[in-house]
């Protein structure tokens, strides 16, 4: 049975599971909105700790089963092969308030993550984001799906971030058996990074290609002449890709996966997944100057 909302979430508050930079970004709004929002510092890294610190979130001592028994909702932002497991942790944990997974997975993926917080007596609403930190007005859309995205949406209202309830989908029952857990949302992501993220991939291959055929100069110098731009876009998709590139290849095993679902080729995505798993296609020393990708610090935990 669901939760009263209004009172469970004024008591308690908002779990969030885990501040990486998205994660951190989503938790300042809701915190900014008047929630108290927890998370779990054990195990977490001091950039978790100072991203957490400074938007203004809230640790919570004992454990995950401590946050769940706190916590009227459990919000999970995480790279994509984890979505399942965080799910599974906090299903155990015997959460059974409302559960947002805000992850870059496959309509399927998201299916199984509803069926594993349905089981463990949750409600669940599928989240897709779209956007990029730092959090400005309008500039993070949340898609939301499901029989309490509404619920959902209205804990970010007055924030920064723009929650968007769109449409059902096919999903799971959610518990007692009530028709629920749809996944709309997360296929908003899908077809959106498929382009995004997608056409990054494709442009990074494309100049490793020239970069392999001693061809590099000439390729820079047409771009220069036909697709005035696409250096500057090739800078950019190779800055990201080494800061998150190992994250980004899951994402695009996601879309890999969510296309085969329904009968599109697979191939391309499966292939950028590749791409992303192989930093040395970025840039080599020899590169010319102005077109190498700026240096990144270390890899982030999270999304």
């Amino acid at each position: 049975m669901s939760r009263p909302y209004a009172a469970d979430v004024g008591e308690t508050g908002v779990g969030l599971l885990h501040p990486g930079e998205m994660g951190a970004a989503v938790g300042r709004c809701l915190a900014a909105a008047g929630h108290q929002v927890l998370w779990l510092p054990e195990g977490r890294s001091a950039a978790s700790a100072a991203r957490a610190a400074a938007a203004g979130l809230t640790a919570a001592d004992g454990g995950l089963a401590a946050l769940a028994r706190r916590a009227a909702v459990i919000v999970s932002v995480c790279p994509p092969h984890a979505a399942a497991d965080v799910a599974r942790q906090v299903a155990g944990a015997g959460f059974s308030g409302l559960y947002l997974d805000a992850n870059a997975v496959a309509p399927g993926t998201a299916r199984q993550v509803a069926a594993i917080v349905a089981a463990g007596g949750a409600d669940y609403v599928d989240g897709g984001i779209i956007g990029a930190p730092p959090v400005r007005p309008g500039f993070i859309r949340l898609y939301l799906s499901g029989p309490r995205a509404e619920e959902v949406a209205a804990l970010f209202g007055g924030t920064e971030v723009d929650a968007r309830v769109i449409g059902p989908g096919p999903g799971a029952a959610g518990p007692g058996g009530q028709a629920g857990a749809v996944t709309s949302a997360s296929a908003v992501k899908m077809a959106y990074a498929a382009w995004t993220k997608g056409s990054a991939a494709l442009v990074l291959a494309a100049r490793a290609l020239a970069r392999a055929e001693g061809v590099e100069e000439a390729l820079l110098a047409e771009w220069a002449a036909s697709q005035p731009g696409l250096a500057d876009r090739w800078a950019r998709a190779a800055g990201s890709a080494m800061a998150k590139g190992w994250r980004w290849a899951g994402e695009m095993e996601e879309i890999a996966a969510a296309m085969a679902a329904v009968g599109l080729p697979d191939g391309f995505h499966r292939a950028a997944a590749e791409i992303y798993r192989r930093p040395a296609l970025l840039a080599r020393e020899d590169s010319p100057p102005g077109n190498r990708p700026p240096q990144q610090g270390p890899r982030r935990s999270a999304r």
